[in-house]
């Protein structure tokens, strides 16, 4: 597998690495990648279950919670913001059509116009604004794609870009100093337990699966197959999705009732050898959204809504935004 780092720096773990730069989901998960030691480690971790098998898993989750705590990761979200044709405007002060967080940002800090499918944007606030750290006077078009390779704003702790979503175009903004970073309380985990790691069966099986947002938009895409494994005497299934090389899970099980996030959770595995797939839940992780309000991540489609407790993995963060 390769890895790879976006531009913003937001992390997640493991195989997601290059999949999500890749990846033809557009809810945003594109940012969530980690660096090369993650990689490195998560293949390790799925090479072995023995030994050290336990503190491996505590490695890959320091590493999470790093990422998480990092000055331009997912914490730093500050707003959510979709373009209308014409003019936008964006800063602190109340009378912008987009409000940065106070304190944080200009009170006037540009202009952005969508035109059709093109975005510019006018700096009104001088020579505190730079794009791609270019400092930058009067108008300039502003890039974008389905990846979210897009050019970056920035003005002090504050940043933004374009997203696309479901044929929508929006702002993304984040802040360096944001509270929810300062307020961070951490992850917490169900024990390590080696039992949820399944040496999986995989069925090829190519199909379209419809693959729900939590901002209500529902995109289809390709499922390679059916990945099979036995909980307690019992078979389950579940349909990845491609991201890049690797496959991507998004799933939900009974434990998100109380203990895990309620929209469900995520686990990406490499692709399968000789018809296995390691399966390991130990490594399953929550979507950006358990963290904020200004994410917009996937749900599970409904053939990964699983009637067991998985307890492995990632906990709910307090009581989520998700309520």
């Amino acid at each position: 597998m390769q890895a790879a780092v976006c531009r913003d720096g937001s992390l997640r773990y493991v195989s997601l690495t290059h999949a999500l730069v890749q990846s033809p989901l557009r809810w945003g998960m594109a940012r969530l990648l980690i660096g090369l030691f993650i990689l490195t480690l998560s293949t390790a971790i799925a090479a072995d279950a023995t030994n050290d098998y336990p503190q491996q898993i505590e490695a890959w989750r320091a590493q999470r919670e790093k990422n998480l705590r990092s000055e331009d990761g997912w914490l730093t979200l500050a707003g959510l913001f979709w373009l209308k044709e014409g003019s936008n405007t964006i800063g602190a002060g109340e009378t912008n059509d987009f409000i940065l967080p106070a304190g944080d940002a200009p009170n006037v800090l540009g202009e952005i116009r969508l035109t059709g499918k093109q975005v510019t944007f006018r700096n009104l606030s001088g020579d505190v604004v730079s794009v791609n750290n270019k400092p930058i006077s009067g108008v300039v078009p502003l890039h974008y794609d389905e990846s979210d390779n897009s050019d970056v704003v920035r003005a002090g702790s504050v940043s933004f870009y374009v997203i696309l979503r479901g044929g929508r175009l929006a702002i993304r903004a984040k802040d360096s100093k944001s509270r929810a970073l300062k307020e961070f309380k951490g992850t917490e985990f169900f024990p390590v337990n080696p039992a949820y790691r399944f040496e999986a069966k995989f069925i090829p099986s190519p199909a379209k699966i419809a693959i729900p947002s939590i901002i209500g938009q529902t995109e289809e895409d390709d499922s390679p197959g059916i990945v099979e494994f036995t909980l307690n005497g019992k078979t389950y299934r579940l349909r990845p999705v491609m991201e890049g090389d690797t496959l991507f899970f998004i799933f939900k099980d009974l434990t998100s009732h109380k203990e895990t996030y309620q929209p469900g959770r995520m686990l990406n595995t490499a692709q399968p050898e000789h018809g296995v797939v390691i399966l390991d839940f130990n490594q399953a992780y929550n979507p950006p959204c358990a963290f904020t309000p200004y994410a917009t991540c996937p749900l599970p489609p409904k053939e990964n809504i699983l009637s067991v407790r998985i307890e492995a993995g990632e906990l709910r963060y307090q009581q989520g935004h998700f309520q």
